[in-house]
């Protein structure tokens, strides 16, 4: 009697500790657009893109160290990993592109329709079974993305194409994550990392500014701030399902709004809060579906940090 009680202790302590991992990771990743926000208004995003880059590998070289540099070049499907760097490369890129002009809040409820376009990706490309209701909702998010972007000749910009652009080369990543099951976190971020700072570096050419001993610090520290928040969601979705994570990840949103109203003096305007909410809802039943049809939702389906 004592054996199943003690067993089911653990488990909820496990399943704890999963969730409270999920949610500190998705704060530290607003934390990161945020900090992300306020250095491309005086710096270009390709300077803050490579120092960024820089600043990961004090996560990532230890963690380089212990599984061995040699396994870095032991690549499954190189050509899926080539085209996964582009994609979080431009998806990195886009983001910080958009929020230059957008408010954080605009930006990130774009990113929020990833699962939409990963649920539709994959019928496409992977061939997987989408039932008519998962249809209805991916339909009903796109009518969110629409209604944000209020497509009129007056109304569109060129900072809403960069967040659009962005949130589907994230959904394409996370497609080609779910490809590459078999790769270890520390090959496909260390080289995502390569791809963002050999991008940043040519786009810094006649681009940069010398920043301060303070703007330096911050930011290498986004770079830590990013790569934490993305090992924290990792590990996360090792000790809880992945169904039950889902929704807390929508806790960025709310974040994004919080630290946009106190940092930026951004309110979302009705039309952000209403396509986002479509957009919540919509992702919140897909979750629901895959985990009644498949019984598991994999945790690549999870929307990871746009970062």
């Amino acid at each position: 009697m004592t054996q199943p009680v003690a067993q089911n202790s653990t488990i909820r302590n496990v399943l704890l500790a999963g969730i409270l991992l999920m949610l500190a990771g998705d704060f530290l990743f607003a934390l990161n657009d945020a900090m992300g926000k306020w250095l491309v208004a005086s710096f270009s995003v390709g300077q803050v893109v490579l120092i960024r880059s820089i600043g990961a590998f004090f996560v990532l070289g230890p963690m380089i160290a212990h599984q061995g540099a040699a396994k870095l070049f032991r690549m499954e499907r190189p050509e899926l990993q080539i085209l996964r760097v582009v994609m979080t490369t431009l998806d990195t890129a886009l983001f910080y592109a958009a929020v230059v002009y957008l408010p954080l809040a605009d930006v990130m409820s774009f990113y929020m329709a990833g699962p939409i376009y990963v649920a539709a990706l994959s019928h496409l490309l992977l061939g997987e079974k989408v039932g008519w209701r998962r249809w209805v909702a991916i339909l009903l998010g796109f009518c969110g993305v629409v209604i944000m972007l209020k497509p009129s000749s007056a109304a569109f910009s060129l900072s809403s194409s960069f967040a659009l652009a962005g949130s589907i080369a994230f959904a394409f990543a996370i497609i080609l994550n779910r490809r590459l099951r078999g790769t270890s976190d520390t090959n496909l971020v260390t080289w995502q990392t390569i791809g963002t700072l050999l991008v940043g570096g040519v786009l810094t050419i006649g681009a940069w500014q010398t920043p301060s001993a303070l703007d330096f610090g911050a930011m290498l520290l986004l770079g830590i701030v990013s790569c934490s928040a993305h090992l924290m969601i990792t590990r996360a979705l090792k000790l809880a399902p992945a169904s039950t994570l889902a929704p807390l990840h929508y806790t960025l949103l709310l974040w994004a709004v919080v630290f946009g109203l106190v940092f930026f003096g951004d309110v979302p305007s009705p039309r952000i809060l209403i396509g986002s909410g479509i957009i919540v809802l919509a992702g919140l039943f897909i979750f629901h579906r895959q985990k009644v049809v498949d019984t598991t939702v994999p945790p690549e389906n999870v929307p990871k940090g746009v970062n």
